[in-house]
């Protein structure tokens, strides 16, 4: 596509940031020490993950997801309690330190703009930007919205533009519709070829993700999946279609 300019207009393939994550050859992590122990983390560390446009992390709770979610945030810059490359905001370091071990391959000239949405650190992080308002217009009232609500504006107002957009179990906050919401605004979000998203979720709404690559992630370490294959969507299916039969062993 050509513009009114005479400039080409069509989207460059692999632009968005990181084409490739793998283990650090300058500094390589035991296999003994967590969190190497975790095989999602071992594999990772032993093969490399290559990152398409989205990929989205689902599992159980302690299988890893998150580890490696926040590890490939803190190793791109973004601040490990959620937040862009400039956020400072900082109270007790929970974050492993796999980050330190890895080596990210980024696209040359890709975006080194992005975000980091740390659900459990979202509301020290309200407060982080009420003591720190943006120059210009003040910040929303974060605290001022429902859980869901401000996780919904915090989205709509910091993920704009080309980047690293990573998502750590949002739908923690999100009914059905702010989940159907927020899958509606990272649709829109890899419009922009050149940006990317990266999302641990438990959401069979969020793991539904138009074009994303889905990795379901246990103690068999990461293996790739459809949407209808997952674990987690034939659970859901299961109890809906009759929860009885789950609640008669409680």
């Amino acid at each position: 596509m050509i513009d009114a300019m005479g400039r080409s207009q069509t989207p460059l393939p692999h632009a968005y940031p990181i084409r490739r994550v793998q283990e650090s050859q300058h500094l390589p992590l035991a296999r003994t020490r967590w969190p190497a122990t975790v095989p999602a983390v071992a594999q990772l560390l032993d093969q490399g993950l290559d990152l398409g446009r989205a990929t989205v992390l689902v599992g159980e709770n302690g299988s890893g997801k998150s580890t490696l979610v926040e590890s490939v945030a803190l190793a791109f810059g973004l601040s490990p309690e959620g937040g862009s490359t400039g956020a400072q905001h900082s109270t007790r370091a929970t974050e492993s330190d796999l980050a330190e071990h890895l080596h990210l391959i980024r696209t040359p000239g890709g975006s080194r703009r992005g975000f980091f949405l740390r659900a459990e650190t979202m509301h020290g992080f309200y407060t982080y930007l009420e003591k720190n308002p943006s120059t210009g217009s003040p910040d929303i009232d974060f605290h001022s919205l429902s859980h869901g609500e401000s996780f919904l504006e915090l989205v709509g107002d910091r993920f704009r533009g080309s980047g690293l957009w990573v998502l750590d179990e949002p739908e923690s906050a999100l009914s059905f519709a702010g989940s159907l919401s927020l899958l509606a605004t990272l649709k829109e979000i890899l419009d922009d070829p050149e940006s990317q998203v990266l999302l641990s979720t438990h959401s069979p709404i969020l793991a539904a993700l138009p074009g994303a690559t889905l990795l379901e992630v246990g103690p068999w370490g990461l293996r790739p999946a459809a949407w209808e294959e997952l674990e987690l969507v034939a659970n859901w299916r299961n109890f809906l279609s009759g929860p009885e039969r789950f609640l008669r062993h409680f």
